[in-house]
């Protein structure tokens, strides 16, 4: 170990995983360890005998949940949007290859104590039971004009500069009612609370663009893909591509403790005594907490059930945003589930997520009404974590240290943060201008 990198990485979180891949397609020599003797980090996935001895302080699930080893549980349930940018950052890096993806059966909002379909487009929009007649027509000419809205053609704008008005201007020029604007803005657009309104609304137009370029991308039923045995296969993956261009792994590192010089900036790290010279660390909040602050805590479900959500079309796979407004609350609430159909669970049973920033002390009250509407529950655990953001100054300390996984049920965010963290320590963009269809062979049904 006692050598020379360009850059040590600390964790095998997705974010660092995907970082780790990146610098080494670049030509970087790249070390890359965790304390933990399994890859994940946070964002791991967990067999059911792990899952027990997390939760339950044993390793003995009940025998009627079937095999252990059929079951993958993610400790950061998210899906993943079909033409969003980890889809292009896969393709970018070829880590499709170690994949295999599968369309998520349903999208869905809840409206005024029910779950309702998410309409995506403006024939969707016809048919959704969220809107009466009129309002229908009105939605409908709004999502004519997303889809139709082309940033370089200033013909497809309508008179309209998107980097000036508002969200709230913007919509308000279309007459929607809030009811409308709320499944908008947060079903369809994805945010996570209503700070949107008052922001420049050329954001909001791209998000909805996104939302129905991706339910297009597999004529499914959303805009989500998954891969097949969970989510523990995506930090694998890239793992596997930073191995392929001359990275090296070290996996149950104990300590794992970052050395500076006289000047504070980062010169190695040292583990059982010996210490590898690096130029620059990328790490987890974990590794490095003086440089980092709290910022907010997700509460979390997970349930085990042995059929689908209620109201969802007998979907094996689905996602259902509960808005802010809906709940009275300051953030949106997210319920997530995946079955058998995707290899995280024996036949039969389903695996379904509440998730939420917490803005109580009681989880339990506070993810009720999303665990409300999952019906029959066979067993259920209850999570929580600290959410971390850096305050150090990478210029300063070339410490590079990744922001704590949010409540929410899609990657969008995840990987703006590590894109951004990458041009930090390369001073360059990664090109995302990908053949978006180099990944659909992987992606379809079995």
């Amino acid at each position: 170990m006692d050598e020379e990198y360009d850059v040590i990485v600390l964790g095998t979180g997705l974010k660092e995983c995907i970082l780790s891949g990146l610098l080494s397609v670049d030509g970087l020599k790249v070390l890359h360890m965790d304390r933990n003797d399994y890859y994940g980090g946070e964002s791991t996935s967990l067999n059911l005998i792990q899952l027990w001895q997390k939760f339950r302080g044993n390793d003995k699930p009940p025998a009627h949940l079937g095999p252990s080893r059929d079951y993958n549980v993610d400790m950061v349930p998210k899906f993943i949007m079909a033409n969003g940018i980890l889809v292009r950052t896969l393709i970018h890096t070829d880590v499709t290859k170690y994949l295999s993806f599968k369309a998520i059966d349903g999208s869905y909002v809840f409206n005024k104590g029910k779950i309702h379909k998410v309409p995506a487009t403006d024939v969707e929009a016809l048919k959704s039971p969220l809107m009466g007649l009129f309002e229908k027509r009105r939605a409908r000419s709004f999502f004519i004009y997303v889809q139709n809205y082309d940033e370089n053609d200033p013909s497809t704008h309508q008179g309209l500069d998107l980097t000036r008005i508002t969200s709230r201007e913007l919509i308000s020029k279309y007459g929607l009612d809030d009811n409308t604007v709320d499944f908008i803005g947060h079903a369809v657009a994805l945010h996570r609370d209503d700070r949107y309104l008052n922001e420049p609304a050329l954001d909001t137009v791209k998000r909805m663009k996104l939302y129905s370029e991706s339910v297009l991308r597999f004529q499914g039923g959303s805009p989500y893909i998954y891969p097949l045995y969970g989510l523990g296969e995506l930090p694998q993956g890239f793992a596997r591509l930073s191995a392929v261009y001359g990275g090296t792994y070290m996996l149950n590192k104990p300590e794992c403790k970052v050395e500076f010089d006289m000047e504070g900036k980062v010169c190695g790290v040292t583990s059982e005594g010996e210490t590898a010279k690096c130029m620059k660390v990328v790490c987890d909040p974990s590794y490095l907490p003086n440089k980092v602050r709290k910022v907010g805590k997700v509460a979390r479900a997970i349930a085990i059930m042995s059929h689908p959500i209620p109201n969802t079309n007998e979907s094996h796979s689905v996602q259902v945003i509960l808005p802010q407004k809906q709940l009275g609350r300051k953030s949106d609430m997210y319920v997530f589930c995946c079955s058998y159909s995707h290899n995280v669970a024996p036949k039969g049973k389903y695996i379904a997520f509440v998730s939420a920033e917490a803005e109580t002390d009681n989880l339990e009250m506070e993810l009720k009404p999303g665990i409300d509407l999952l019906g029959p529950i066979d067993e259920l655990f209850f999570d929580s974590y600290d959410r971390f953001e850096p305050v150090n100054e990478p210029s300063l300390d070339n410490c590079f240290i990744s922001t704590s996984y949010d409540a929410t049920t899609h990657f969008e965010s995840t990987v703006t943060d590590v894109l951004s963290m990458y041009t930090m320590i390369t001073g360059k963009m990664v090109d995302l201008s990908v053949d978006l269809s180099a990944a659909s062979a992987a992606e379809e049904d079995y």
